[in-house]
């Protein structure tokens, strides 16, 4: 360890703790236990750019700990990412670039907004994974343009939670070795020493994974750090685990190794007393020259590395001149875009079918539009349809394989999804049946959170699952994601609808995208169109030019709406059936389009839906009606079930009728 090795780790917990200090508000437990780990990787290891954060080949780092968002922070401000000692100084506050946790696309340098504890873990993996499956198709023997690795660090807590027992024991299985997981083993948590909830051998347990285990003693030993680094980065077979014990809130007399060094500021008189004892000045936000030149020194070595990396590209390209457009297809794929538009895309026979089946075909025809789509299911791949044809499965034995075989885990199995999309160069599809997406929701939010195109295929939609029961058929689901904020949900109604939904989602550059999907068979309809990319649309008209009511309905229940339409014509009741596949994109259009749609005139609306009516009052009005469920299903046949909870001709006029 240098002199300036020394200053400038010492430096940077210096800066986090005032940070924490001045916002009244943070962690400074983390950034002063991992400060060194952090430094030498930065330093030394981390192949990265800060004049150009997007280099495709950069090395990524996430803090699955993103609680200690303070310590990135100084890492970003050091090494030149852009973020000024006033940004640091705004710590926390309103509108800053340096909120509670670190948030992607709001700070420059920032890979994965993390703060759930493993979700960082998990997206590291889908990184890593994208790292393999872009090396397959485009490294040549003697040229290997994909070649980076993906670093993650956490502490305790990212072991303790599911999501990374689950990631871990698949990037075991697919031999991820450019995955390189730094653990903070500080064995404490917020309630006090991790012996009261955490007395597993975590080594033995990433060793059953089929990780590379490496431990280091103490968590300040640069030198030994690197040699653990190195040592990770030397195996090329498995990920690696390196076990860093370290102190939390070191450096500070009153709080080290205690569980209130965790989230709660130091305090004045303990902040100073760490700088004497870490001997850096006592002025508060204060960065010696040195250390920023140090810096600087660092950052020009990663330039060259870049500069060289691209003089690599331009020879590759064109001794591989087949090869740049092939890179265009992954890394600019929106030029592919136009393709969607090709009828072809949108010719199916017109016969009933489950839309899942469907969005089956459409995967398939995707697939050869888009080389860079990579997904699959949880288990569930022949019963949600989302197999690619051909395509080989992604494994340690086959990285080209585009199918992923995510196994039961479907928390991690979205936060990888994320991870994927993140990394660039791909375009992810994830699935499971719709009642799992209870265990996908909290990544699912992060997706929405980050403005990431993963797309969610979920499939078994309603009590049309039958004879599974009510543990398999989703009731609350649709409003849970329609709640949502910048989540797209989209229940189509037969082919030409879920043709829609794809065609959104293969397009979307900043939205993830939910496809909700039927089990059973479903009627192809007369008038189902394009118009449904509108989120709602007059699908049957009323007889009249002023509706009498109007009946609403997505999915399935589209076609009941439309043979309960035909009935009340009979009784002199005029009906408009509307099919509203997306809340989202009918709120994205102009007023004057969804009051063509739902003119605010026709107070007489009924909502037909199997599922809960929450949400839908901003469409059925003070007067509406509903024909939607209230309690969970049952286990029988699919149309047992939709006579029982009242998704019958007869109960929906009686409804209507309700209103006159």
């Amino acid at each position: 360890m240098t002199n300036i090795d020394t200053l400038s780790v010492n430096t940077i917990r210096a800066l986090s703790a005032d940070m924490i200090e001045k916002a009244r508000s943070g962690h400074p437990g983390l950034p002063l236990g991992s400060a060194a780990m952090a430094y030498e990787l930065w330093a030394h290891h981390l192949n990265h750019n800060p004049k150009d954060p997007e280099w495709i080949n950069r090395d990524r780092f996430i803090l699955s700990g993103g609680h200690g968002s303070a310590l990135l922070y100084s890492l970003l401000h050091i090494f030149g990412y852009g973020l000024t000692m006033d940004d640091i100084r705004n710590f926390r506050q309103l509108d800053s670039l340096t909120p509670g946790h670190p948030e992607y696309k709001h700070t420059v340098g920032v890979e994965a907004t993390t703060g759930p504890l493993g979700a960082g873990m998990a997206m590291a993996v889908g990184m890593a994974m994208a790292e393999k499956r872009l090396a397959s198709e485009f490294n040549k023997e003697d040229c290997d343009i994909i070649d980076h690795y993906t670093y993650v660090l956490g502490g305790d807590g990212c072991m303790m939670e599911g999501i990374s027992y689950e990631a871990f024991s698949l990037a075991g299985t697919l031999g991820l070795s450019k995955l390189i997981v730094l653990y903070d083993s500080n064995r404490i948590s917020i309630e006090g020493d991790t012996d009261i909830a955490f007395r597993e051998d975590v080594a033995l347990r990433f060793e059953s994974f089929g990780f590379q285990v490496i431990t280091v003693e103490n968590g300040n030993d640069l030198s030994t750090i690197s040699t653990a680094i190195n040592e990770a980065k030397s195996d090329t077979e498995r990920p690696s685990l390196i076990i860093v014990k370290t102190k939390i809130g070191y450096g500070c007399p009153a709080k080290e190794g205690k569980a209130n060094a965790h989230g709660e500021p130091l305090g004045a008189d303990n902040v100073k007393a760490l700088k004497q004892n870490l001997g850096v000045s006592d002025k508060d936000f204060y960065v010696p020259q040195e250390v920023y030149d140090n810096a600087a020194k660092l950052v020009q070595t990663c330039e060259e590395l870049e500069s060289a990396w691209n003089d690599k590209l331009l020879a590759y390209f064109k001794a591989y001149p087949d090869m740049k457009e092939r890179w265009e297809a992954f890394f600019e794929s929106g030029k592919l875009d136009d393709r969607l538009l090709d009828e072809s895309f949108w010719q199916f026979e017109d016969k009933p079918d489950s839309t899942r089946n469907i969005s089956g075909i459409l995967i398939n025809r995707l697939k050869d539009i888009y080389p860079g789509m990579f997904g699959g299911a949880a288990d569930l791949a022949p019963s949600t349809k989302t197999n690619m044809k051909g395509e080989g499965d992604f494994s340690r034995e086959n990285y080209s394989g585009r199918n992923i075989h995510f196994g039961v885990r479907e928390l991690a199995m979205a936060a990888i999804g994320n991870g994927i999309a993140l990394h660039g160069g791909l375009k992810p599809f994830v699935s499971t049946f719709f009642v799992f997406s209870d265990y996908v929701k909290p990544m699912a939010r992060l997706s929405a959170l980050m403005q990431v195109p993963l797309t969610y295929v979920f499939t078994h939609d309603s009590i049309g699952v039958g004879e599974d029961g009510p543990t398999h058929e989703p009731i609350e689901q649709l409003a849970m994601f329609r709640s949502m904020p910048g989540f797209t949900v989209f229940r189509p109604a037969d082919a030409v609808e879920t043709a829609c939904a794809w065609f959104y989602a293969a397009r979307s550059k900043d939205t993830p995208v939910a496809l909700v999907l039927s089990r059973q068979n479903l009627p192809a309809l007369k008038n189902s169109s394009k118009e449904a990319l509108k989120g709602g649309y007059i699908i049957e008209e009323a007889s009249k030019e002023v509706p009498d009511c109007i009946l609403m309905a997505t999915g399935s229940e589209v076609a009941l709406a439309i043979s309960a339409k035909e009935e009340l014509e009979k009784d002199g009741i005029a009906a408009r059936v509307v099919s509203m596949p997306s809340f989202e994109l009918f709120e994205a259009q102009d007023e004057e389009y969804k009051n063509s749609v739902l003119p605010k005139n026709v107070t007489k609306r009924v909502v037909i839906e199997a599922a809960s009516d929450f949400g839908w009052g901003r469409y059925a009005g003070l007067d509406g009606r509903y024909v939607t469920m209230n309690s969970f299903g049952a286990s029988a046949p699919a149309g047992k079930l939709f006579e029982k909870f009242g998704f019958t001709v007869d109960n929906i006029c009686n409804t209507v009728k309700e209103l006159f």
